[in-house]
């Protein structure tokens, strides 16, 4: 005989992560079959900063059925194409990791192996100039892709910059609207039942919240996760030495760019993200190295354009959770774990930890295998975004401040130090177990910082050096061109989806 279904949801802490998870669930289930109940306390702040997110962020969306132009006018969205490091492989470098494909795969053979022979034959375009996504970004263009498999505008790939507190509030409306009850208060105590699972939840005020399964969304207090069932953390601060971040925004200084920038500074990295009415900054940085004040000034020094409040001081530490789903309970958002935002990951990592539980959708008893695959994927997902983060640390050749002296030389983690290895000697790289970043994602930051494989392709080789460089040199003609047609990115933006007030 089948157990009895779940029939209260509940979800403590608000945010994107609770908010999300809110959305999601009442996207599927009728409150009629299922009670969704998210806790908050507006006394409790969120970390609320200025969101850069990636591509997968609209397969959420449509799975919701969010209109994207009312979604992007609530949250002051822009388009973001790409991501811009600055000063990472060395001082005065500069370069795109766009989203989508770099040119077009020939033959069965990878583009960048044709790049690479072009390269050997004396050319000298970066490889980003053979991406849509990276020519219109640093064109400051943007249109949205063309259906047509066969026009190049298909090749368009693009994610959003977001206010995280407005993203917060339309989910919140969306979730309340399909029967979501939201209990403003904050937790005073968490009951358990003879298992160990949670059952039920005492505020301060001596309200009482039960429950059959709990999101615990509290961000890095991991009030359920952590304080409670104590799931344990694997920490990664040996890789990751950044522990400390300072945010503020900044009013505009010109267009709203349609891609993010990352800077390296002498112990971390700044990042930018502008939204319609405001950017984003924020200098993320390794405590151990430099300090407050110095990241303070350094941050407020480089800003565009005049900062619109004083610096928010956030503290971290990089790794994940041991175990994801304990008992009745499953972490999403920064109480699952923290990878610094250098490649818009977040909203990834709640995506991904909303949609896995989805497909796993378990009934009252929980089998245990279901608790084992949950927790197997999301590590997975976790280690594999830790890699790449990594990487931008590790392949550099700055040896100006003793932080970079640090990453530079560092012992890596053996599966990342197999993918540097192979591209190094082979120019080759494999995506592992539906891995998030795909092979263009690989070859844009490894050779953006340097990583040159010692040799091209062998079949390639054997081409004729005129037949490749013609290739090329019109699918970069074809790029140029269609970003030429393209509007401005402010341009499409007040067409398509101008800010709503406050």
């Amino acid at each position: 005989m089948n157990a009895p279904l779940l029939r209260r949801i509940v979800i403590v802490g608000g945010g994107s992560a609770g908010w999300m998870t809110a959305a999601a669930l009442s996207s599927l289930l009728g409150p009629k079959d299922v009670a969704i109940t998210l806790v908050e306390s507006d006394a409790i702040g969120t970390v609320g900063v200025g969101e850069a997110t990636i591509p997968d962020i609209l397969a959420f969306h449509r799975m919701l059925g969010v209109n994207e132009a009312e979604f992007m006018a609530a949250t002051r969205a822009t388009f973001k194409l790409g991501i811009e490091f600055v000063d990472w492989g060395a001082k005065g470098d500069r370069y795109i990791h766009p989203f989508g494909q770099h040119g077009v795969d020939m033959q069965g053979i990878d583009f960048h192996q044709y790049w690479l022979r072009a390269r050997e034959d004396g050319a000298t375009d970066p490889i980003e100039a053979y991406s849509l996504c990276a020519v219109a970004a640093q064109a400051g263009r943007f249109v949205l892709p063309d259906p047509n498999p066969r026009s190049v505008l298909s090749q368009i790939r693009y994610a959003y910059h977001f206010d995280a507190t407005l993203y917060a509030r339309f989910l919140r409306r969306y979730a309340e609207t399909r029967g979501v009850v939201r209990v403003e208060g904050t937790v005073g105590e968490v009951g358990q039942d003879a298992r160990g699972d949670i059952a039920r939840l005492t505020l301060s005020d001596g309200r009482v919240v039960e429950g059959d399964f709990f999101f615990d969304c509290t961000g890095f207090r991991a009030l359920l996760i952590g304080q409670t069932l104590d799931a344990g953390f694997v920490d990664w601060s040996p890789w990751l030495p950044c522990d400390t971040a300072l945010a503020v925004p900044s009013a505009h200084a010109g267009a709203p760019t349609p891609y993010t920038r990352s800077t390296a500074r002498d112990a971390g990295w700044q990042w930018r993200i502008p939204t319609q009415r405001r950017v984003g900054n924020g200098h993320i940085f390794a405590s151990a190295f430099q300090s407050e004040d110095a990241a303070r000034d350094v941050m407020l020094a480089t800003l565009e354009a005049a900062p619109l409040a004083d610096p928010r001081r956030i503290t971290f530490r990089a790794g994940c959770r041991e175990r994801f789903w304990q008992g009745n309970c499953i972490a999403i958002g920064l109480a699952a774990g923290f990878l610094e935002p250098l490649e818009s990951t977040s909203i990834y990592l709640i995506q991904e930890g909303i949609s896995r539980f989805i497909s796993l959708f378990p009934r009252g008893d929980i089998p245990e295998i279901l608790r084992t695959e949950y927790n197997r994927h999301m590590r997975t997902e976790f280690e594999q975004v830790r890699d790449f983060i990594i990487l931008h640390y590790a392949a550099t050749t700055r040896d100006d401040t003793p932080f970079w002296n640090y990453c530079r030389t560092m012992t890596l983690p053996d599966t990342l130090l197999h993918k540097i290895e192979l591209f190094r000697e082979t120019g080759r790289v494999f995506r592992y177990n539906d891995e998030l970043f795909a092979r263009p994602s690989w070859v844009a930051v490894m050779l953006g910082q340097g990583i040159m494989p010692t040799t091209s392709d062998p079949i390639v080789a054997t081409l004729p050096a005129d037949d490749v460089a013609r290739s090329l040199a019109s699918m970069r003609e074809a790029m140029a061109a269609a970003v030429q047609r393209m509007p401005t990115h402010g341009e499409f933006l007040l067409r398509y989806c101008p800010a709503v007030a406050a």
